[in-house]
């Protein structure tokens, strides 16, 4: 750490206080190892390979990037499907950003700047020379050679480096829109399946996808920096549109035979998991309007069955870990009964309403490890194991954010909290317990965080005040929210808070609010943006803010501001043009400002589908909403946004500027809807500082 570091300074230099943390954890099946990433220090963005011995608590380095790549390649060499998962991931990191193992987790195999490589644990790691680039690289479960992808192609790897094309256009005589084994654009994005294909336990068949997007709308991504470039083609399912075909095949490895799993596929377009159950593919289903989702078994040989099926009036949501096959054969998923997401066997529910279930972490042959939360503690996160028995343990506390992994009798635990500086991976084992060391950076700020439930409808909110504030001191307002669904900010932990801190120590009240359509308060809770993703988003921003003026008098309500990035954006933006007598100033970053120019999954989750009935698209654009605009502005958006494309910003900076409406526009130039590069992080939140201080913390009522 350098000692003129500033917290922007520091928060872009170590990608958002995440470098150096253990991370990817996993845990031998009998519990002896502990197999982990982390880079070499909280500026250094190259993972590493490492693994502990449980027994001993010795850590010992497997594979180091900087040894491997003895020719210099870095990321700059990356495939473009790498690229695409990293973005589809959020992931900022290099080195080693994943690895699989065989089921023992004795041997393992990574791809670094397309290239594959394979090792044990032992720590001898050796490259095999095979047709390229690779990307997704997984051993089969008994080790014995490597599945991966190349291009559109499915390939198969002998340990010997001889390698042949298992599936693929060129195979089959398909056209060029045709993959083999990845995940399509909607899959990775917004369903949580980055895969597209899935070993057996036998290691001798593959369940595999085939996407072809020829149908899909192709949108080009150009980056005006540099026009001398080609603009990017990128098949984009906008809601209303058609989505990428999508297939599922069983392929007998040895002899390449194939064969087709069919289902509905015009009822039930989305292919939303995949995975064996013993002999047999299990996998399920959504409908387009995602309000119905079943779950089936299908042999080798094709035959099909259902074993499950889940319906609402609103949505089915997609749970990771779920559904899945236990050690006794019984059918576990996770769906919404009786207003909470609980864990059912057989369609019986076995968890009670005081955990609201978020995912199944694992299972084995004692049952299943859960992770949810409390409804007493949205803010939290914990994890419970359900037995075969019927018995519910619990395996962390439900305050903190915990997030577990498990292997015989060892569980890893990582922990973080608003009490801890940053967060601690421990391994307890009955015979031993191991803290993983955390290199990462200690924060330049420490966050002074107040959480509590807020207004009627009691709306989980965190308050963040100058370190060195004197009460009786009047403070303008940051309202700092995500508060779209799936996301939380109202958080138990401490690195979570530490942007809204540097703001607040800026001379800002900060309040963040999850309101109605975050998760972890229940079924009703989530579903209260159904067809409207404007209204009780906004309300509940305002209500509380109301809240906490009423019970702090040093909150100043004639200076209040708003900034967020994505859904944020979104709601940024909303709250200055439909609330200017709420909200004096805004700062929307990369904003859906149109529900037809993103995504059908997420979208037509929330508003249904255009094509059918435009009006909840109407009733929550930004564009028609231009003309309301009285308050200042800032637009920014990344150039290269794949995501939420920059179409968005500029559409509504157009309609805008046709209303007569002033408002600044900060366009980035090769920056995606992550915003990795350091410098850009740093110097964003410099300038959203600038802006906010212009015309919030200076602002009189006469402005």
């Amino acid at each position: 750490m350098s000692p003129a570091d500033s917290f922007p300074q520091q928060y872009a230099r170590t990608q958002r206080l995440t470098l150096g943390e253990p991370r990817n954890v996993m845990v031998s099946p009998d519990g002896d190892r502990v197999v982990f990433l982390r880079s070499r220090g909280g500026s250094d963005p190259v993972n590493c390979l490492w693994v502990i011995d449980v027994a001993t608590g010795v850590e010992r380095l497997v594979a180091d990037p900087k040894v491997m790549l003895v020719a210099g390649a870095d990321d700059a060499d990356l495939p473009p499907e790498e690229k695409a998962r990293r973005e589809r991931l959020r992931e900022g990191a290099g080195g080693i950003t994943s690895y699989a193992t065989n089921r023992d987790m004795t041997t393992f195999c990574c791809a670094l700047a397309g290239r594959l490589f394979v090792g044990s644990l032992a720590g001898d790691v050796r490259e095999l020379s095979v047709d390229g680039p690779v990307f997704d690289p997984r051993l089969d479960p008994t080790g014995t050679r490597i599945a991966y992808v190349s291009g559109r192609a499915l390939r198969i790897a002998e340990l010997d480096g001889s390698s042949r094309e298992l599936a693929g256009p060129a195979v089959f005589g398909e056209a060029d829109t045709v993959s083999w084994g990845s995940a399509e654009f909607i899959a990775a994005e917004e369903m949580g399946r980055y895969r597209g294909y899935w070993w057996n336990k036998e290691g001798t068949h593959l369940a595999v996808c085939r996407a072809d997007d020829a149908r899909v709308p192709r949108w080009y991504i150009a980056d005006p920096a540099h026009p001398e470039r080609a603009a990017a083609e990128h098949p984009y399912p906008a809601a209303g549109t058609v989505n990428a075909d999508v297939t599922l095949h069983v392929f007998a490895v040895d002899d390449s035979s194939r064969v087709d799993i069919d289902w509905d596929r015009r009822s039930f377009e989305y292919l939303a998991t995949v995975g064996w159950a013993g002999d047999d593919v299990l996998f399920s289903v959504e409908s387009r309007d995602q309000k119905s989702m079943v779950v089936h078994r299908a042999t080798r040989d094709g035959a099909v069955r259902e074993v499950w099926r889940d319906e609402s009036e609103t949505w089915v949501d997609l749970v990771p870990g779920s559904p899945v096959v236990l050690e006794d054969g019984r059918l576990a998923a996770v769906a919404d009964r009786d207003g909470w997401k609980r864990l059912l066997v057989e369609g019986a529910a076995v968890t009670p309403a005081s955990i609201n279930v978020r995912s199944i972490v694992s299972t084995d042959t004692r049952g299943v490890v859960i992770a949810g939360n409390s409804p007493d503690h949205p803010e939290g996160m914990g994890a419970w194991r359900w037995s075969l028995d019927g018995s519910i343990t619990a395996l962390t506390p439900a305050t903190g954010i915990n997030t577990v992994s498990v292997g015989g009798d060892t569980v890893v635990t990582r922990r973080a909290s608003i009490s801890l500086e940053r967060a601690e991976t421990t391994i307890v084992h009955p015979n031993r317990t191991t803290t993983i060391t955390s290199l990462s950076e200690k924060p330049l700020v420490a966050p002074r965080v107040t959480l509590s439930r807020r207004g009627t409808r009691r709306v989980p909110t965190a308050l963040l005040l100058p370190r060195d504030h004197e009460p009786g001191t009047k403070l303008p307002v940051l309202m700092d929210p995500y508060g779209g669904p799936h996301a939380q900010r109202v958080v138990d932990s401490y690195s979570a808070h530490c942007t809204s801190q540097w703001f607040a120590d800026q001379g800002f009240a900060v309040i963040v609010a999850d309101g109605r359509g975050t998760p972890a308060l229940g079924t009703d809770w989530e579903r209260s943006v159904h067809l409207d993703l404007a209204s009780a988003v906004l309300d509940d921003q305002v209500d509380a803010l109301h809240a906490i003026a009423a019970d702090n008098p040093d909150i100043d309500l004639t200076r209040v501001g708003i900034r967020g990035w994505s859904f944020g954006g979104y709601l940024a933006a909303l709250a200055v043009m439909r609330r200017p007598d709420v909200f004096h100033a805004a700062v929307a970053g990369a904003p859906v400002t149109e529900w037809r120019l993103y995504d059908t999954h997420y979208t037509e989750r929330y508003l249904g589908n255009p094509s059918i009935d435009p009006g909840p698209y109407d009733r929550t654009s930004l564009l028609t909403d231009a003309a309301l605009l009285t308050r200042p502005l800032l637009l920014v958006h990344g150039l290269a946004d794949d995501n939420v494309v920059a179409a968005h910003t500029l559409q509504l900076s157009s309609a805008l500027l046709a209303a007569g409406k002033p408002h600044e526009v900060l366009p980035l130039s090769g920056v995606t809807h992550m915003t990795p590069q350091p410098v850009v992080a740093e110097n964003l939140l410099l300038h959203q500082l600038h802006f906010l201080e212009i015309w919030v913390a200076n602002r009189t009522t006469s402005v």
